[in-house]
Order: structure tokens, then sequence, then C-alpha cells
């Protein structure tokens, strides 16, 4: 079967975190002077790895110094980059020795969340301006995370028992990032530490415009040559194209293929929506593209078309009329767009029967703006009568337009990226971090097995 549910893989692998999260020494972080009569030892929080880690790393959070099944709330506080603040909460009581260990105690009701989540604390990280999406836009710096420990269990915050500070980095060290201006080209590249060669990924964000660096750099931790590459919207590229002309993404192959430290002797490609969209096209008309990971993305061009050399692939109808309404009273757009394969000749749909790459489809069930799933299944469909068997689906429920890397928070109610009108991206905060941690390991694996060729 060509179609893969990862609602069992997902419980796998978060038993594999709890057995990854074991101590490997004692990391105290000191508290406040402790409550009176509890303990003769301070409250304090214990941390592993101690003072930094990776964005995408699990963190290991324990109490210790607390009295015998003192009830507390913990709270975990995060400051974007514009000042916006992201807080979660929950209610613990600690065991008869005074020790809490997020890994062995299961969060009580009354919080952000509850049951036994041991990263609970960062995934359930909301905004608290509504609508608001944590982004990082300089991965050379740390997102510093605030930990508090506070008295009971009440609506308000008791006494602060320990604090701890944290930060969660986005690059490793001896991670490069080299900014690239070579011809047309706008990007970053992200090079990991040493002078080996790498397998090259080209990773390509959505709809918005810009430089987005996150994922690359995340990824280059994981020992591939990564380059974020902007295409409209950024420095001397074009503000509002007429056409996304091929060519400039052919150049971006180039220059990774001609690149000292990239593996050849073709590269992957990332893409999230609109840029997976990008991505499908690529595959479908360039060479040297062994692998293409496609996160949420329309098999048709959408809003922009696309052109290569003499062929142009018009932009597939939208129908803004067809946005429903939900009780949320946001609107659900995911049946706006005209479908592909409902109509017989349709020149919007991208052919991927013609690209002889590898295709990983992510999708999650509640996309509320692309019906992903149904795109990926169908265009699979195709695929298989041809006799092709090079893709893969993995389909998560639960989950919304946006598929991140591991604990970047849930981002379902948003602007959508055409309309800029108020929308329902989907997802389920606890689902949704489930697939997070499933996706991106599945998306690294796939890239070792098809870029890593002898």
């Amino acid at each position: 079967m060509w179609q893969v549910s990862a609602r069992s893989l997902c419980r796998a692998s978060c038993r594999a975190w709890q057995r990854r999260l074991l101590w490997p020494g004692p990391v105290w972080s000191p508290g406040t002077a402790p409550a009176q009569g509890l303990s003769s030892m301070a409250p304090s929080i214990r941390l592993s790895p101690a003072g930094r880690s990776l964005f995408d790393e699990p963190l290991a959070i324990a109490v210790q110094g607390l009295g015998p099944r003192q009830q507390v709330t913990l709270r975990t506080s995060l400051r974007d980059e514009t000042r916006e603040l992201f807080q979660a909460s929950a209610h613990y009581q600690a065991g008869d020795d005074g020790e809490l260990d997020l890994a062995r105690s299961p969060a009580l009701p009354g919080g952000s969340f509850s049951g036994l989540e041991p990263m609970g604390l960062l995934w359930a990280l909301q905004p608290q301006k509504p609508f608001w999406r944590l982004v990082k836009r300089d991965v050379q710096s740390p997102f510093l995370l605030q930990l508090e420990v506070f008295e009971g269990h009440g609506e308000r915050p008791g006494r602060l028992l320990a604090q701890a500070q944290h930060e969660r980095a986005f690059l490793r060290d001896g991670v490069r990032r080299v900014p690239v201006r070579e011809g047309r080209i706008r990007a970053t590249l992200f090079l990991p530490p040493g002078e080996d060669t790498f397998p090259g990924i080209i990773d390509i964000h959505g709809l918005g415009g810009g430089l987005f660096e996150p994922r690359a750099s995340l990824l280059a931790n994981h020992g591939f040559a990564t380059l974020a590459l902007a295409y409209y919207q950024f420095e001397d590229l074009p503000q509002e194209p007429k056409e996304l002309h091929l060519e400039y993404f052919e150049e971006a192959v180039n220059y990774m293929l001609q690149h000292k430290q990239v593996k050849g002797p073709g590269v992957g490609l990332l893409g999230f929506s609109k840029g997976a969209e990008v991505s499908l096209a690529m595959a479908a008309f360039l060479k040297n593209i062994l692998a293409v990971a496609s996160l949420n993305a329309p098999v048709a061009a959408t809003c922009i078309p696309f052109s290569y050399k003499d062929k142009i692939i018009p932009t597939v109808t939208l129908h803004e009329h067809k946005a429903k309404a939900t009780n949320s009273k946001f609107l659900d757009y995911s049946d706006v767009i005209d479908d592909p394969f409902q109509a017989p000749g349709n020149q919007s749909r991208i052919p991927l029967e013609k690209g002889e790459a590898q295709f990983l489809f992510v999708v999650g069930q509640d996309d509320c703006v692309v019906k992903s799933e149904y795109y990926a299944t169908e265009v699979c469909k195709l695929l298989q009568a041809q006799g092709k068997e090079n893709f893969q689906i993995l389909s998560y429920p639960g989950t919304g337009h946006c598929i991140d890397p591991p604990f970047f928070p849930l981002y379902h109610i948003g602007s959508h990226p055409v309309f800029h009108k108020r929308a329902v991206l989907g997802g389920e905060l606890r689902a949704y971090s489930k697939a997070q941690v499933h996706a991106w390991s599945q998306i690294q694996a796939f890239f070792k097995k098809y870029l890593i060729v002898n």
C-alpha cells in the first residue's frame, strides 16, 4: 500500500522520545527560597541539555526540592523577535520524594494540556496576541525560553518557587551560514561542520515572499547542505511576479551541484505549500532532481503561472465564493480551487509523470487551505496507473496546512495566503505536535535514502 496512516507511527515516535530523555547527570537551575516547612532544599529546575538545545530537539524538564506530593504549576514563556509573548502552563503534583519529572509525571487537568507529555510545555506554547505566528528571522540568535514553577493550581499563579532560562538555537556549533548572491540567485546556504561533501537540499517556502531560513538551518544540523531559496519579494527579486520562471530555480540546482561540498549527482527539494508546488514543477521539468518532499501542496499551478522555455503552466481558477463559514466564524477555503483532476485536458496540473524523482507527500488531513490529502492521493493514482512506484504519502490526522519542524507552535487560524482574510488553516494541538516530530524524522530519512548515492 502506498498510503500510510501516521497515527500508530506517532505513538511509537512518542515512546521513542521518552526512552531518549534520560538524564546524563544532574544539571540544576537554582530556584527561589523553599516554601516554609516543605523542604530543606530550595526547589530548582533541572534541564537536559542544560543551557542550550536545538529548537527541534527534545528538552527534558524536571523539578527537585518540592514537598511530598506538592501541587505546582509550571509555565513556559518565549518572546519572538517582535517581543510578542507565547506561553504555556500545566498543573503537576510532585512525587512522595518531592521530585517531579515530566517524562514520568502526567500533567493534571486545567492547564494548556494534560496527560503524560514530556514536551508539552514547548509544543503547547500559544501567542498571547490572537492569530500571531511564531516566526524566526535571524537564525543566528536563539529564542530564550523562560521556565517558572509556581505554588498551587490556582487561576492566578501562586508564589514563584523556581525559575530557569534556556536557549533554543537554530544552528549547531560549526554550522556555517553563507549568504548566496550568485547570478540571479538570492539565497542562504547552510553547511554542516567539516570539509566533507554533504547531500544537498533546496528549501522553498510558500506564498508571502522573502527569505525563510529556519527549516534550512535546522536541516543543516542533521548533515544536509541546505539552500534556503527566495523567489520573490526579496532584495532585487520581483515584488509581484507575473510568472515563475523555472530557469531561475534551475540556476539554483546548478549552483548546488557545482558547490565543492555538495554531494552529487542530484539534489533534493523540500517545499511547503506554494514552495512545494514549485518543487513539484521543478521535478517535472528540470534534470538532476532526485527526491522531493512536498508539504501540503496543490499539484496544479495556483496564483502565479509557471514557465519553462516555451512551456507555460497556467493557473487553476480560484472561486472565493466557495469558502465555507465554520463554527468559529472563520472561513474554510479548502474548496475554492478548481479540481484539476475533474477537467479532462486540464493544463494547470503539474505533469509529475514526467519526473524521475522520488516523491514524499506529507499532508494534513485537516488542511483547510488546500485539499492536500486528496491531491496527493489522486496524483499518486495517476503515477501508479503508469507503472510508477516513486511515491509515498504520509497522512496525518488532526494536522492542518502548516507543517513546521518540531515544537513550533500550532498556527491554526491566520491570514489566508491568497485572499488575505482571517481563515481556518486547520490542526489540533496534540495531534499536530506528534505529526511534527514524526514527519521531521521521516523527511530526513527520505533524503538520506535517496540523496546519499554510493
